[in-house]
């Protein structure tokens, strides 16, 4: 069985409580009392959104924060900003160039884009300098079967919230 490490160690994986329907502000206004639950769908909200900022931040100051790239690249493709994620990993890339971990992180991506040739290629690259790297090898095998399947007519599997792939967790 194959298992993809998406951004495997380099990021939490808690999971939005997030719905996808908005929240108008006639419903806030006129409620005497927010639900619990929507009280923490809004808390939720605002939290991530300050990490984003405080993680946009630290790559500001250091253009080279691996540790603030791949989260802000993640939760850009949690958010479905995939190109977005890309040009954060894109400009990890060109200022910490050959980052293992910077490396594995856009081939997911890309692999979440149905870019699997581009994925194999980066990571190929990335176990040319650590060959026995287990999670490289595993997101290799993944982006070969995920790239036959996609081939052959068959739909990706759909990440789940966290960004994991449902059908190889």
């Amino acid at each position: 069985m194959l298992a993809i490490v998406l951004l495997a160690g380099c990021v939490n994986s808690h999971t939005s409580g997030l719905s996808q329907q908005p929240i108008s502000t006639t419903e806030l206004v006129g409620a005497k009392e927010v639900d619990p639950a929507l009280r923490e769908r809004i808390s939720q909200a605002l939290s991530q959104d300050a990490d984003e900022k405080a993680l946009r931040d630290a790559l500001k100051q250091r253009p080279d924060n691996v540790n603030a790239a791949i989260p802000l690249a993640r939760a850009l493709l949690v958010r479905e900003s995939p190109e977005e994620a890309l040009e954060v990993l894109d400009n990890i890339l060109l200022a910490a160039p050959g980052d293992l971990r910077a490396l594995n992180a856009k081939g997911v991506v890309l692999d979440h884009e149905g870019r699997h040739h581009e994925a194999q290629t980066l990571y190929r690259q990335a176990l040319a300098i650590d060959p026995k790297n287990p999670m490289l090898s595993n997101n290799l095998k993944l982006s070969l079967a995920l790239e036959g399947t996609t081939q052959n007519g068959n739909p990706a599997p759909q990440l789940q919230a966290d960004g994991r792939h449902a059908q190889y967790r």
